[in-house]
């Protein structure tokens, strides 16, 4: 299903958006004298190759390969009679087969006299990967993320992810008057419907009765206080909102935060950064309550 949601609306995200993106890598890679840098892709690590071409597996791997003087080159754990649609929905036009993703690396650098090449977070690719490309006789030299990967500088990024957060706010807004009285299980069918029809990509919908942090729907009927969190990928950008029903304001004291990482290399990840999805639990007549939004 994922595969069929995922698209790229060149009014949203013209070309020019990734040609400026590519031009700050290449100018990266000329400032550390490498010919190129390759970023690894699966589906739950997508943000960085998503960032410079479109390109979200909804199954599988693959390496993006960035070069200073050609167009990039995507190895590709899928099978081929996907790269049309690769093809179709990102900016690559040359996807290869990846192998063990080592091999074919390797013949692109010895076709080019390439001795060095650049990683994105090196230390981060997968055990058998990070091995296979440390047995040919390519060099492979850790480019941190930061140095070409900044999400919050790019407005392009920021705009998306503000539509998506409003796309995903208004559905709560609308449907959680909705849920009071209903099982668990309908009202989250409810909301994915709207959400996917709205564009979303992948989606988690958690949910609580104020017993317990939110949690997959368990068949129990929402109650008069109850939370929903979600979490949508929209266009490949994810946002994270949570909400309750009912009339009750957070109040400090008794206030606990939890902020979640929105600009790493996973679509979202705990810790600090600079793009944050930044939530609340308060207590209200003993029933723990759950409210938050991605800030950008």
């Amino acid at each position: 299903m994922k595969r069929g949601l995922i698209t790229w609306d060149s009014s949203e995200i013209p070309p020019a958006v990734f040609n400026g993106r590519l031009d700050g890598v290449r100018r990266a890679l000329k400032e550390r004298d490498l010919p190129a840098l390759v970023i690894y892709s699966d589906m739950w690590r997508s943000n960085q190759a998503r960032f410079f071409s479109n390109f979200m597996p909804y199954f599988n791997r693959a390496l993006l390969l960035i070069s200073r003087d050609t167009p990039p080159t995507l190895l590709c754990g899928l099978s081929p009679r996907v790269y049309g649609w690769i093809r179709s929905v990102t900016t690559i036009q040359d996807v290869r087969p990846a192998g063990n993703f080592a091999e074919p690396l390797f013949d692109i650098a010895g076709g080019r006299n390439w001795t060095r090449i650049g990683a994105l977070d090196l230390d981060r690719f997968p055990y058998d990967i990070h091995e296979a490309l440390h047995g040919g006789q390519v060099a492979f030299v850790n480019v941190e993320s930061q140095a070409v990967f900044s999400p919050v500088e790019d407005e392009n990024e920021l705009t998306i992810r503000r539509k998506a957060a409003a796309v995903a706010g208004q559905i709560l807004e609308e449907e959680i008057v909705q849920g009071v009285g209903v099982t668990d299980y309908l009202f989250v069918g409810n909301l994915e419907r709207r959400f996917r029809r709205s564009g979303a990509e992948d989606l988690v919908i958690l949910i609580t009765n104020g017993r317990t942090v939110p949690a997959p729907p368990a068949g129990v009927l929402l109650e008069e206080n109850f939370s929903v969190s979600v979490a949508m990928e929209y266009r490949g950008h994810w946002v994270r909102l949570s909400r309750y029903h009912g009339g009750a304001k957070p109040k400090a004291p008794g206030l606990a935060s939890y902020p979640e990482r929105m600009d790493g290399s996973y679509p979202y990840e705990s810790g600090g950064g600079i793009l944050q999805a930044h939530h609340v639990e308060f207590n209200h007549n003993g029933k723990r309550l759950f409210y938050g939004d991605t800030i950008l």
